[in-house]
């Protein structure tokens, strides 16, 4: 049920407010207020993000012979460090990095996150777990709402505008999704509105969808119930299970964005990577 409120605001103020409509998503002045809001309430409950660092990273050899995937280098900085970056410009300060394969390297580089204005909690996969099973390590660590990031990609998302959509949806999991021109490499999200109907991984198959999982999620602590009790995928294990429950939703975004699993990935990445500003 929605009330009316009248506000008085001075006139500069509603200048900027006017700034803020960009006659798509925001089209007067009510939903520029109720959205700041909105914002502002929504990323209260948001404080935490997980990131998967622990893959071996085997696409990725012989750089991952000798260092961690995460901390392979684009534009002078791991991996990483530019997810670091995004998380800070959000506030988002509170990190739990999910490490395996030459954990030790990255614990070495980042500590415990100060350097890079952030703290670092970090779990330890005795073997793989894949991207769902480490949950279950930091299930302890994650009693409200949080994001998790792989930790191999690179994102400039507008992570307040991510959150509220999650919250408008009130589903158990969100995931960013990104357009791109072959989703063989990918998983494929095929939506109704801005629910997920099913998450197709890695498509041999010509699909409609072109909406790849941009390997970034809002995830309710409740997700983790799903999650067996062994090495298990988020897109495999958990993702079709939400969907068809009805629990599963869609972001796409137009910020920029790299996946580096392959060589020819990394290359674009290193050449076209603007970095979070």
């Amino acid at each position: 049920m929605r009330k009316k409120l009248t506000i008085e605001l001075d006139e500069n103020t509603l200048k900027r407010i006017d700034l803020m409509i960009d006659g798509r998503k925001i089209r007067n002045r009510s939903q520029v207020i109720e959205n700041l809001i909105s914002r502002i309430i929504n990323r209260e409950n948001v404080k935490k993000a997980f990131i998967l660092a622990g893959g071996k990273g085997t696409r990725m050899r012989p750089f991952t012979y000798e260092i961690p995937k995460s901390l392979i280098p684009v534009q002078g900085k791991p991996l990483l460090q530019h997810i670091l970056d995004l998380l800070r410009k959000y506030e988002i300060r509170d990190i739990i990095l999910s490490t395996g394969y030459m954990g030790d390297k990255i614990r070495e580089y980042f500590g415990n996150g100060s350097k890079f204005g952030v703290n670092i909690t970090y779990v330890e996969e005795k073997k793989e777990m894949g991207t769902a099973g480490s949950l279950n390590l930091a299930r302890d660590l994650l009693e409200d709402t949080f994001l998790m990031f792989n930790g191999d990609i690179l994102a400039n998302i507008d992570l307040h505008d991510f959150i509220d959509s999650h919250a408008k949806n009130n589903g158990i999991a969100t995931i960013a999704l990104k357009p791109v021109r072959d989703p063989s490499r990918f998983g494929v999200a095929e939506l109704r509105g801005n629910k997920i109907l099913r998450f197709i991984e890695k498509p041999k198959t010509t699909v409609r969808s072109k909406l790849i999982s941009a390997g970034v999620y809002i995830l309710e602590p409740e997700v983790i119930d799903y999650i067996p009790k062994r090495k298990a995928m988020m897109e495999t294990d958990v993702f079709p299970k939400l969907a068809e429950e009805g629990k599963l939703y869609g972001y796409p975004f137009d910020g920029q964005w790299f996946d580096t699993g392959t060589h020819e990935a990394y290359e674009k990445a290193i050449k076209g990577w603007r970095g979070i500003e």
